[in-house]
């Protein structure tokens, strides 16, 4: 296990709560992470960051511009420009030009690339649903609600 994932191993009964919550939640996230990594590259011969970028194009049909792209997935133009160029080349999206702003592009599935990010998103549902299946329903609900509230406290400080 790397030094990030077992961030939480180190922490004592003298640190304080908040911060022993903190790395709990992101050593469970590299965890999920890296098997959700493993498991497309080993079922779908594909990455994290085009499954994500296919999901942001599955939300809108009508297809996305570069720029928002970038700021839904929270990285680099540069990235988004990277990951867009695979999946062009592998026939999954399109890039057109945006009648409403011809100095952008919309980035679309294709048919194909629907097809695949349907297949992709079954399996990945079912690959959460067993990771978090030890835990039981009542207390996934507690953890989300929780969550829900930090996620809205944070969103509250940092706009």
């Amino acid at each position: 296990m790397s030094a990030a994932l077992g961030l939480d191993t180190r922490l004592t009964d003298d640190h304080h709560e908040s911060l022993r919550l903190w790395l709990r939640l992101l050593t469970c996230t590299h965890l999920i992470e890296n098997h959700v990594r493993k498991a497309l590259a080993a079922q779908f011969k594909t990455t994290l960051p085009r499954f994500d970028l296919m999901a942001q194009l599955e939300r809108a049909p009508l297809g996305l511009q570069m720029g928002e792209l970038s700021r839904r997935m929270l990285v680099t133009g540069g990235n988004i420009t990277g990951i867009v160029d695979q999946l062009e080349r592998a026939g999954s999206i399109v890039r057109t030009e945006d009648p409403a702003d011809r100095r952008a592009y919309l980035v679309k599935l294709t048919r194909e690339g629907r097809r695949q990010f349907s297949q992709m998103a079954v399996e990945h549902e079912s690959w959460i649903v067993t990771l978090f299946s030890g835990i039981p329903k009542r207390e996934q609900r507690a953890l989300n609600e929780s969550l829900s509230l930090l996620r809205a406290q944070l969103t509250r400080k940092n706009p």
